[in-house]
């Protein structure tokens, strides 16, 4: 019996000795693997998902069914202000599907603006290592829906604020001298798995006659989906931009939910599966 325990206790001081503190290193080669494995996630590629994504902002409230193809991400309208689309309203998201199906140029013209999107975040994520300052967060701050691993923490957890010595590359990477936060890291796979964000100063975007206002707010959450894949599961913005001479303030939130893998197909493919689905409440 006591040399169970202490065979046991033994394991326990062996692994306390050779398990790496998760905290040991400098916080910004955290920030630092997370943005490498961000940069890896924004490329298309297997898996390919299918799930649903619900927006609410300015234009209202409305859900839609979403399917990663090889050539590029698709989607139909099947909810809005939570009800089943009208007659009207379904014909017209046919008629936009239709249209890409029987017109390479129109889906072409469809995706290039996520493809503008992916290029403008990959861009923005590839500055962050330099860009801020990173430190560990006090106390370590734990999300209670988050498991450990083993006896490690689930996550790390690191604020983030500008490096005065970074100097923007260009017009675009200027909001980032204005932002602070924190952000939520998988000590696993090394992913960022939460990060907010608030303009704590107001920036002008030299070039351009506009201006970020203090106070805006940001929030980003990422699944990981089947162990296979990580994807955004959230994404909350609330700021106030000033356009020439005109204020717009951008409220909205954005949730994705009910993933799930699906076989890579064509974008044609894509649309006839959404087309061939029936619609919520019909």
């Amino acid at each position: 019996m006591l040399a169970s325990v202490a065979l046991g206790t033994a394991a326990v001081c062996s692994r306390a000795q050779t398990a790496p503190d998760p905290l040991s290193v400098p916080a910004k080669r955290w920030a630092s693997d997370a943005a490498a494995n961000e940069l890896k996630a924004l490329q298309a590629g297997p898996p390919y998902l299918r799930y649903r994504i619900h927006v609410r902002d300015a234009k209202g409230d409305m859900v839609r069914d979403v399917i990663q193809s090889r050539d590029g991400t698709v989607a139909r309208l099947i909810l809005r202000e939570g009800r089943p689309l009208t007659e009207e309203e379904d014909k017209a998201e046919h008629e936009r599907l239709q249209t890409m199906l029987d017109s390479p140029a129109a889906f072409a013209k469809h995706v290039k603006g996520d493809v503008s999107g992916r290029k403008m975040a990959h861009d923005m994520i590839e500055q962050l290592p330099e860009a801020m300052l990173y430190t560990y967060a006090p106390g370590q701050p734990q999300r209670p829906d988050r498991a450990t691993h083993g006896d490690e923490p689930a996550e790390i957890v690191i604020d983030y604020k500008p490096n005065p010595a970074w100097t923007p590359p260009g017009v675009t990477y200027e909001p980032l001298t204005g932002l602070e936060g924190r952000a939520w890291i998988d000590t696993k796979t090394h992913t960022m798995t939460r990060m907010d964000g608030t303009v704590f100063r107001g920036v002008n975007l030299v070039g351009f006659i506009a201006h970020i206002y203090e106070g805006g707010k940001l929030s980003f959450e990422q699944t990981y989906v089947d162990n296979r894949r990580w994807i955004f599961s959230k994404f909350d913005e609330h700021v106030e931009i000033r356009v020439l001479f005109k204020t717009v303030k951008e409220n909205s939130e954005t949730e994705g939910s009910d993933f799930k893998e699906v076989p890579e197909m064509s974008y044609q493919e894509a649309i006839r599966t959404l087309l061939a689905t029936p619609l919520p409440g019909r």
